[in-house]
This record gives C-alpha cells, sequence and structure tokens, in this order.
C-alpha cells in the first residue's frame, strides 16, 4: 500500500511539472514526464522480482517445461514496455508512433509466443489422431 502511494505522489508531482513547464518548455515537459516513468520503473523493481520469482515457483511446482512459461513472461515485459511507450508517445503528442509502438507490441508478442502456439497445436494434432 505504501507503494502505491508513493508512485500516485510522484506521477501526480512529475504531471503537476510536467504542466507548469509545458508552455514555457514542451521538450522539457516530456523530459519531466519520461524520468517520472523511469522512476516509477525503479520503484517497481522489488514487486516485480517478486511476480518473477512466484511465476517460478509455479513453473517449478507445475512440473511443467520451461519453454512453455518463457512465452508468457516475455509477453509480460512486452505488454509492460509498449504501455509505457506508447503513453509517452501520446503525451508528447504524437499518436501514430504510440500506434507504431502498440502495433509492433502486438506482432513482438506474437512472435515470443509462436513456440507455445506450435506446442498447442502439436498437442491438439496428437488429441485428434
Amino acid at each position: 500500500m505504501e507503494l502505491i502511494a508513493q508512485v500516485t505522489a510522484l506521477c501526480v508531482v512529475g504531471a503537476i511539472l510536467s504542466l507548469t513547464v509545458k508552455k514555457a518548455a514542451p521538450e522539457f515537459s516530456l523530459l519531466l514526464t519520461l524520468a517520472a516513468a523511469v522512476a516509477v520503473l525503479i520503484a517497481l523493481t522489488e514487486p516485480i522480482g517478486q511476480i518473477v520469482e512466484f511465476l517460478r515457483e509455479l513453473e517449478e511446482g507445475s512440473g511443467l517445461s520451461r519453454e512453455l512459461f518463457l512465452p508468457l513472461y516475455k509477453t509480460m515485459g512486452i505488454a509492460l514496455v509498449v504501455r509505457v511507450g506508447s503513453s509517452l508517445c501520446r503525451d508528447a503528442g504524437e499518436s501514430a508512433l504510440a500506434s507504431a509502438v502498440e502495433t509492433a507490441g502486438a506482432v513482438c508478442a506474437l512472435i515470443v509466443s509462436l513456440p507455445l502456439l506450435r506446442s498447442a497445436l502439436s498437442l491438439l494434432m496428437e488429441f485428434l489422431r
């Protein structure tokens, strides 16, 4: 609960500073927003580590192959990066770039999921025989 209060406060202060500077120096406004986003990501390193550790425990406890979990890890990382990146592009007034980031993220998520999809299709084909 303390972390979310800190993150929220950091983001609100960053947004206020960004809005204050925006009229005089729009490029600094974007840099302030970017700095706040990076600070939030740094603050989230420990909780993300806890999530990754839980997923590893789940992986070990399930007895399933690591190759089945790897696409999940990569897709979650892609989703987080794309969400922040596209929002920063939108804040900079570049909605076309934001859409490009989102499209690239979707393609990358599909690419990293291909091994899992192939395994699922192979398993399905075995059941149908």
